[in-house]
């Protein structure tokens, strides 16, 4: 059976800053410069970037949000449940996965600019997925979530937060 340390071992995967495991697979050599992007980008940015992301169900990808739309694809374990609160507060829950027929979704694009974590449900589990983000991802683009920012802002979702942030 293929365990989660054999894979983060076998694709030299290191720890993400929200939780889990990642590693950038491609990044376009075209760039975009500053001044064809819109205010919220700071600096150049390539074409595209794409990553591994391993989660394990002992751990959770926190709330952030990036400036770029971010297409999640699954390709194998156990199903990702998504969770993003949109800027008016409308929650929003997915699921990706390899069971279409039960609802799970190979690939999901969650929107710019959305509060969104991640959690593998089954225990004793892992998923692994890749994102791919355009234009490319610069950790300049990425924001994690305060709990304390979020509970203010979002204050009837406190469960999720709660369950889904560090700090």
């Amino acid at each position: 059976m293929v365990t989660a340390e054999a894979i983060v071992k076998a694709l030299s995967l290191l720890p993400h800053p929200e939780g889990g495991f990642y590693k950038e697979t491609y990044r376009s050599d075209g760039v975009i410069s500053e001044d064809c992007l819109p205010n919220s980008f700071e600096g150049n940015r390539n074409y595209c970037t794409g990553i591994y992301y391993l989660l394990k169900s002992d751990d959770f990808s926190a709330f952030h949000k990036v400036n770029q739309d971010e297409m999640w694809h699954f390709y194998a374990g156990d199903p990702i449940e998504i969770t993003m609160i949109t800027n008016e507060g409308v929650l929003n829950k997915v699921r990706i996965g390899s069971n279409i027929i039960k609802g799970q979704l190979p690939q999901f694009v969650v929107p710019k600019d959305v509060w969104f974590a991640a959690k593998v449900l089954q225990p004793n589990s892992f998923a692994l997925a890749g994102c791919t983000v355009a234009p490319g991802f610069d950790f300049k683009d990425f924001t994690l979530a305060k709990r304390d920012w979020l509970l203010k802002k979002f204050p009837h979702h406190s469960t999720i937060i709660k369950s889904h942030t560090r700090q």
